[in-house]
């Protein structure tokens, strides 16, 4: 038996544009509740969420098979991608990458040897059902996903390195973080911010690699899905459950 086949993977490879959620409210219950939506995948942060190994896997667990899991660690270290990969994630969001070789050490670290340095440890990991899935250490690199996070102006000097990197699925714009590093702190919509990140995001498709991007604002989904984009984050459970909390108090006090 091998390893689960990666449908997200898949579909980014195709060039099927894929729209999901961000989760940052560490709640199996939410991340539960949220997969039943109809989106193709959630994101569980565990950057800008209070997330641990702990919390990750019990979303990870409540979510099951039901939509595509897709987690962002805090920082792109090795053993992190070790310990996520062997929870069972298969796609990987890492944040602030802004070298060709921090993102080949990544490309590395999602894969068995000889191809890459993945600790071997697939028996006694859930990625394997514990053991029960016999073919899983000869079939897990063909099934794992990395998208990688370009969000400051060196991780847009190394762009063109990072885009012919075997191993890198797609790559994955940060507005907000690439705005404050470009000088605009708090205003990703400024135009000098906004033609960086279009230029940035036509490269990318140009290259055969999935784009990816998140935006809250509808039009603004569509204009990046007409661009090529992908991989569309499109919301978060954060915004959702306060957003629609405050509509509701607003509309009840208007009465």
């Amino acid at each position: 038996m091998p390893a689960p086949k990666n449908a997200l993977k898949a579909a980014l490879a195709a060039k099927t544009v894929q729209h999901g959620i961000w989760m940052n409210l560490v709640s199996p219950i939410a991340a539960e509740a949220m997969s039943g939506a109809g989106f193709d995948w959630l994101l569980i942060d565990g950057e800008h969420g209070p997330n641990d190994i702990p919390t990750i896997l019990s979303q990870v667990q409540a979510i099951g098979t039901r939509t595509s899991i897709v987690v962002r660690p805090p920082v792109g270290e090795v053993r992190m991608v070790k310990q996520l990969l062997d929870l069972g994630v298969q796609t990987l969001l890492i944040p602030m990458i802004e070298s060709a070789e921090h993102a080949a050490e990544m490309v590395r670290a999602m894969h068995y040897p000889p191809k890459g340095i993945r600790g071997v440890g697939a028996s006694v990991a859930r990625a394997s059902d514990f053991g029960r899935i016999a073919d899983y250490i000869a079939t897990a690199n063909d099934q794992t996903c990395l998208i990688v996070q370009i969000e400051s102006r060196a991780g847009l000097a190394a762009l063109p390195q990072i885009l012919t990197l075997e191993g890198v699925d797609g790559v994955f714009i940060g507005p907000a973080d690439l705005a404050a590093d470009m000088g605009y702190p708090g205003n990703a919509a400024a135009p000098e911010v906004q033609a960086t990140i279009d230029q940035t995001l036509g490269a990318i498709v140009a290259s055969g690699k999935s784009a990816g991007i998140l935006t809250f604002d509808a039009a603004s989904a569509a204009r990046y899905q007409a661009m090529g984009v992908t991989f569309l984050g499109v919301g978060g459970d954060v915004a959702l459950l306060t957003k629609a909390a405050a509509s509701l108090a607003l509309a009840l006090k208007a009465d």
